[in-house]
């Protein structure tokens, strides 16, 4: 089989050269033309311009033999992540030869992939290499040849260019709206005839442009406590203050601002937004990630027990007095032996007349104040909120774990001789044993 991942959104005459490549192999090898498609969100995090069948059909159009969805990974997961399963998916569906467009010659490629690969880095592979994603496949299959014992063969063709400029499927997409939802002439020439035909039919049908649900968005951003904000994936402490401080949302605008204040660039704040959207938990990443490390999909530095290893060398070095980006670097430059607490103990700072009201082994939820300080939200008829007391290298530990974007937290209150605590789980699962 020769496969080629995508979103074709729409398939533009670049996706067309990658098919006529694939075809070629297929010629000469008697294999099929297989695609594999993203279905429900893109790459990207975004919601389809075109319907996953319209761009099934496209596909088909263009010389493709057959469309193998993807689906239910592009709003729960990162890129680092999603590759590492798109090629396992491939290798084991039969997937020999693969077809991908790139700027750079494919020495560096395959030079700069060999060494992250040796290294054991999939997921930081620095932002200024050209096509990173590129690379980052390449390393991955090295990877997975040590599972397999076979890899896929890659193929890698110039991105094509017209007047000089690679086609790109945004612009694309943005010069439709610009017209009206009408195909420009500088649009159409750049599109093979079956796409423009199919597109031209699911406009008039009112399904182009796709479009996410913001009033669902709104809502949840709206109303949602600091605490049940934190239980979505892919929103750190900033990112649920600046959520709050914002309200209210009346505009999609508003919602991208809010998260551009936080820090978040393009590519995060549309999945921040997805998650939001589809209601994403972070136990829900949490097993997934976990499910495709138990297949042996994902690399080691990606997995659960190693972010969470990885929040507590760093709070250990940084209470030694080095950086938090310098400690990155030391943790990621080798193997250490770290032994990261799954349960963390913080004092409360309760008011009587709160106190009456808590129990022990009441649920507690965490979340970072206005003001950055780690806190406590406890119901019972009444919202009781407390700033939590913890060492300084419990609290970097804490605050690492919420910024994770996906390592699930859970809290319960406990009575002690000195007053009630609460006890933090660190990635709360499924586990035997009871609770000191």
């Amino acid at each position: 089989m020769i496969g080629i991942s995508a979103d074709f959104d729409p398939v533009h005459l670049g996706h067309a050269r990658l098919i006529e490549k694939g075809r070629e192999i297929a010629d000469e090898t008697g294999d099929e033309v297989v695609i594999y498609l993203n279905k429900d969100f893109s790459a990207n995090h975004a919601p389809f311009f075109v319907p996953y069948e319209a761009r099934k059909e496209m596909a088909l159009k263009a010389g493709a033999d057959r469309v193998v969805p993807v689906e239910g990974l592009h709003h729960r997961l990162t890129l680092a992540y999603t590759v590492p399963i798109r090629i396992a998916m491939m290798i084991e569906d039969g997937v020999v030869d693969y077809v991908d467009a790139a700027n750079v010659s494919t020495d560096l490629i395959i030079r700069k992939a060999r060494e992250f690969a040796s290294r054991g880095i999939f997921s930081g592979i620095p932002r200024e290499l050209p096509n990173r994603n590129v690379i980052r496949w390449f390393a991955v299959n090295e990877f997975l040849y040590g599972k397999y014992g076979r890899k896929m063969r890659f193929h890698i063709i110039p991105e094509l260019t017209v007047d000089g400029s690679k086609i790109s499927g945004r612009e694309i997409r943005q010069r439709i709206i610009e017209n009206n939802l009408q195909i420009p002439p500088d649009v159409a020439r750049v599109l093979p005839d079956t796409t423009i035909s199919i597109l031209e039919r699911e406009i008039e049908r009112g399904t182009v442009p796709g479009r996410r649900n913001l009033e669902i968005i709104k809502e949840r951003m709206n109303n949602l406590s600091q605490a049940d904000l934190m239980e979505i994936a892919y929103l750190n402490a900033d990112a649920v203050n600046s959520i709050v401080k914002n309200r209210r949302f009346y505009r999609e605008n508003q919602i991208w601002a809010a998260f551009r204040k936080a820090g978040y660039g393009p590519v995060l704040t549309r999945l921040a937004m997805s998650s939001i959207e589809m209601n994403v938990r972070r136990s829900e990443v949490r097993d997934l990630i976990e499910h495709y490390t138990e297949r042996g999909w994902i690399p080691p530095d990606q997995s659960v027990i190693n972010v969470i290893r990885r929040a507590w060398f760093v709070s250990e070095r940084v209470a030694e007095g080095i950086s938090s980006k310098r400690a990155n670097e030391m943790f990621q430059s080798g193997k250490h032996r770290v032994n990261p607490p799954s349960k963390v103990e913080a004092g409360l700072n309760l008011r009587r007349d709160e106190v009456k009201l808590v129990r022990d082994g009441m649920d507690a939820k965490i979340y970072v104040d206005r003001r950055g300080v780690l806190s406590c939200q406890i119901r019972n008829g009444a919202k009781i909120k407390s700033p939590m007391h913890l060492p300084a290298q419990m609290a970097t530990y804490l605050r690492l774990i919420i910024d994770s974007h996906i390592i699930p937290f859970s809290a319960k209150v406990k009575r002690r001789r000195d007053g009630f605590r609460v006890l933090i789980t660190i990635n709360n699962q499924r586990k035997t044993g009871s609770e000191p």
